[in-house]
C-alpha cells in the first residue's frame, strides 16, 4: 500500500469502477480492487454485450420502453429514459478507447437481439466475448493513464465516516494486513451478490460486500429482494457456473427437457425470448421435477458454435459438451442483483461523500427485472455520471497519509463453515421461488451465524443477506424476479420501488424471531 493516495477513492475494479477513473481524468484517483485490474469483478465475465439504440429504425424512447416493460412496474421511468439516451455516447466512448465492437461490412455496429428487447440493439464483440474485450481495452487506457493508480490485492471492508459523513476506509491485503484509508470521495463499484447463492455465474468477490459496508454507514438500500437468476447457466458442477449467453437464444436456440418438448411456449407466447424471470422460473421447475433442462442450438448455430459463440463453446468443450451434436444442460443461477445502494439520478447515495455505481447501486433502471444487457450500459452511463458529479463538487481537504498496516487474524475454519452454509440457505429459502416460512427461517439462521461470524467480510454477507431476505418477506407479492408461492399474483398496493435500512432490517428479524 502506498504510503499516501488520491483523496478520491474507487473501490472496485470493474467496468464501472475503471470507466468513472478514466472520466475523471485528469483528477488524480486511487482504483481498490481484490485481483488484478482486468479481470476483476463480473464485467469480465459478460458475454452478452451493451445494449443501446443504434441500428436505424431504433430509437432511445423505444428502448427505455423495453427496460420499463421487463422491470415489471417498478422502474424509475425518467432514469431510464435518460439512460438509454446516453447510450450510444457512451458506447462510443469504449469504441474510441479501442473496444472492438462487431461491425458490418459499412463499419456500423452490428448489433444482435435478446430476450425481451423488441430490437437488435445489444453491441457486442465476437459473439459472446463483450466483457472481456471491454476491460482488456479499459487496462491498457489505464495504464497511459497517470491521473489513476491501482492498488490490487486489496479488500475494502468498511466506510469510516465521521459526522454522518465519509472520511476513509478500512481495507484488508490477501495476506491479511489490514489499513485505514483516507478519502474525500468515495466511490462503491464493488459488484453484486452471486456468492451468496450456492450456483451463481459471478466470481468469488460478488458476495454483496459494499451493499454490507454501505448499510453498515447508514445508507439507504433500495429493492434489495430482487436477485435475478440466468436460466441458462451451463449445469455442470463449477463455482461458478459458466453461461451460456442469451445471445444464443436471440439467434434462435431453443430451450427443451429430456424429452425434447419446448416447454417454455406453455408459459409464455415469446417462449425462450420472453422475461428473464419467466424463462428461469420455468427452468427451475423443470429441472426440480427431473424432467430436466437443456439449451439446444444444433439447428440454428450448428456448425458455426465454434467462430460465432468461442466463450460458451470453450466452457461446454471444457465440460465434455459439444454443442454442435448436443443439447446443453442448463439450470437457473444468481447472475444480478437489481438491488443495492440506492443512489439518484447522480450516482449520490444517501450518506455525504459516498458515491455508487455498477451493480452495488440501485438506480431505478432495473426495476424488478433487469433487461438483458442493460447492466454493463448502466455501469458506463453512471460512471460517466458520477465522474463529472464529483469533478464538479469541492471536495474536503484532507491528510491523505494512509494508516500503517496492522496484522489482522485470518479467517477461522468456522468462518468457512458459515459462508457454505450461508450459501445453501439462499438458495434453498431466498432463491428463485419464496414463501413466508422459508424467509422467515432464513433471516432466523442468519441471525444465528451472524452471533458466531468472527471475520469482517463473513460479517458483511450476512449483512446483505439479511437485508435481501427481509425486503422479500416485506413485499407480499409477486412481481419480476421476486416470485412468492404464497403470495403469486402481483399486488398493486407494492407497485413501487422498496427502501430499507439495516436498523429497519434487524427490526424485521428480531418480529421473524418471536
Amino acid at each position: 500500500m502506498p504510503k499516501k493516495l488520491p483523496p478520491i477513492i474507487i473501490v472496485g475494479g470493474g467496468l464501472a469502477g475503471v470507466f468513472c477513473a478514466l472520466k475523471l481524468a485528469p483528477h488524480p484517483v486511487a482504483i481498490l480492487a481484490p485481483t488484478p485490474l482486468g479481470s476483476s469483478g463480473s464485467s469480465y465475465w459478460a458475454q452478452g454485450g451493451i445494449a443501446a439504440a443504434v441500428e436505424e429504425g431504433d430509437t432511445p424512447e423505444r428502448h427505455a420502453e423495453d427496460t420499463i416493460a421487463a422491470g415489471a412496474g417498478v422502474v424509475d421511468a425518467e432514469i431510464a429514459l435518460g439512460m438509454a439516451q446516453e447510450a450510444r455516447a457512451r458506447v462510443e466512448d469504449l469504441a474510441a478507447m479501442g473496444a472492438p465492437f462487431d461491425r458490418k461490412d459499412c463499419g456500423a455496429f452490428s448489433p444482435s437481439r435478446e430476450a425481451a428487447h423488441s430490437r437488435r440493439r445489444v453491441v457486442r464483440v465476437m459473439g459472446d466475448g463483450a466483457g472481456r474485450a471491454i476491460m482488456e481495452t479499459l487496462e491498457r487506457k489505464v495504464a497511459e493513464t497517470p491521473s489513476i493508480t491501482v492498488v490490487d490485492g486489496y479488500s475494502a471492508q468498511e466506510i469510516i465516516t465521521r459526522d454522518r459523513r465519509v472520511v476513509g476506509v478500512r481495507a484488508r491485503h490477501a495476506s491479511g494486513r489490514i489499513c485505514d484509508i483516507p478519502c474525500s470521495a468515495l466511490v462503491l463499484a464493488t459488484g453484486g451478490v452471486g456468492h451468496l447463492y450456492r450456483l451463481t455465474t459471478n466470481p468469488i468477490e460478488s458476495r454483496g460486500g459494499g451493499l454490507a459496508m454501505a448499510a453498515r454507514a447508514g445508507a439507504i438500500v433500495a429493492d434489495a429482494e430482487f436477485v435475478q437468476f440466468h436460466p441458462t447457466a451451463i449445469d455442470i458442477n463449477a463455482d461458478p457456473a459458466p453461461l451460456a449467453t442469451e445471445a444464443l437464444r436471440g439467434e434462435g436456440a431453443i430451450i427443451v427437457d429430456r424429452d425434447g418438448r419446448r416447454f417454455l411456449l406453455d408459459v409464455d407466447p415469446a417462449g425462450e425470448l420472453g422475461p428473464r424471470d419467466i424463462v428461469a422460473r420455468s427452468v427451475f421447475a423443470s429441472v426440480k421435477a427431473g424432467r430436466g433442462a437443456f439449451l439446444d442450438a444444433r439447428a440454428a448455430v450448428g456448425a458455426e458454435f465454434p467462430a460465432r459463440f468461442p466463450t460458451v463453446y470453450a466452457s461446454c468443450k471444457a465440460a465434455g459438451i459439444d454443442p454442435v451434436r448436443e443439447p446443453i444442460p442448463i439450470a437457473p443461477a444468481a447472475h444480478y442483483h437489481m438491488g443495492g445502494v440506492w443512489t439518484d439520478a447522480r450516482g449520490r447515495t444517501s450518506v455525504s461523500g459516498l458515491w455508487a455505481i455498477g451493480e452495488v447501486a440501485s438506480t431505478g433502471v432495473h426495476g424488478a427485472n433487469r433487461l438483458a444487457s442493460n447492466s454493463l450500459l448502466e455501469a458506463v452511463v453512471f460512471g460517466a455520471r458520477v465522474a463529472a458529479d464529483i469533478a464538479a463538487t469541492p471536495l474536503q481537504d484532507i491528510d491523505s497519509r494512509v494508516a500503517a498496516e496492522r496484522a489482522e487474524a485470518s479467517a477461522r475454519e468456522s468462518d468457512f463453515a458459515i459462508i457454505e452454509e450461508l450459501r445453501d440457505l439462499m438458495s434453498a429459502n431466498v432463491g428463485v421461488i419464496r414463501d413466508a416460512a422459508g424467509l422467515s427461517g432464513a433471516i432466523k439462521a442468519i441471525r444465528r451465524l451472524s452471533s458466531r461470524a468472527r471475520d469482517i467480510e463473513v460479517s458483511n454477507m450476512l449483512t446483505t443477506a439479511l437485508m435481501i431476505s427481509a425486503s422479500a418477506l416485506m413485499r407480499r407479492e409477486s412481481r419480476g424476479a421476486q416470485f412468492r408461492s404464497d403470495y403469486p399474483q402481483p399486488d398493486p398496493a407494492f407497485a413501487r420501488r422498496s427502501q430499507m435500512t439495516l436498523a429497519e432490517a434487524l427490526r424485521i428479524a428480531d418480529e421473524a424471531g418471536t
